[in-house]
């Protein structure tokens, strides 16, 4: 399945407040198709708590969020957008391949086929593995295999490099290329100096939105 043209995220003068702080406020910007957006700042700064806006865990203070022109209520932005938190968010008392299967019982079919979302994740012949007896890299990364199966244009990825080795580090940013330059868009933190300078890539720094 082919990924929408018009696809785009606008975000319009956003504001949020915790525990009477503000974190930022008059936050606007845009995100297109083969685009990545690299959010940064200090610990506390509101990263985490912007992309819980995003994903609508929480409501913002003050602004307005788009998706192809609309208002994510009233749009395919759920269905367009998948999220890799600080948590794995897998069964851990469910095998590799059922985990999997359980993803794409509850989305589109993506590009890839779990047999080989599974090799680009470097987790072939785990199938019958139950998530329990993986490392954590491993199940870092099966938690990525996720985005591989199932049709979502949007990542939103908070700390994504968590858990990973050099290896590990290196094949997410494969993944994440291969996304965008097959029209896809990307949304993160991290600590990690990324290496995706020939991308389209964009910098907030959340302490500069106050």
């Amino acid at each position: 399945m082919e990924y929408s043209h018009s696809a785009k995220l606008d975000i319009a003068e956003l504001s949020c407040s915790r525990d009477d702080r503000q974190l930022f406020s008059g936050l606007s910007f845009s995100l297109q198709r083969g685009q990545v957006l690299l959010l940064e700042g200090s610990n506390g700064s509101g990263k985490t708590t912007l992309l819980r806006i995003l994903c609508g865990f929480r409501p913002a203070d003050g602004g307005q969020i788009y998706w192809i022109g609309q208002p994510l209520a009233g749009s395919s932005y759920f269905a367009d957008m998948a999220y890799v938190g600080h948590a794995d968010g897998i069964k851990k008392e469910l095998t590799v391949l059922e985990n999997l299967r359980f993803a794409l019982a509850l989305s589109q079919p993506g590009h890839y086929s779990i047999e080989q979302a599974l090799q680009k994740v470097q987790l072939a012949g785990y199938d019958d593995n139950l998530v329990q007896t993986l490392s954590a890299g491993q199940k870092r990364r099966l938690s990525l295999a996720r985005l591989l199966v199932t049709h979502n244009i949007l990542w939103i990825l908070d700390e994504p490099f968590t858990s990973l080795d050099k290896q590990g580090i290196e094949l997410i940013e494969t993944l994440m290329d291969d996304h965008v330059k097959n029209g896809g868009m990307v949304i993160l933190t991290s600590h990690h100096d990324l290496s995706l300078s020939h991308l389209s890539l964009q910098r907030i720094h959340l302490d500069s939105c106050l």
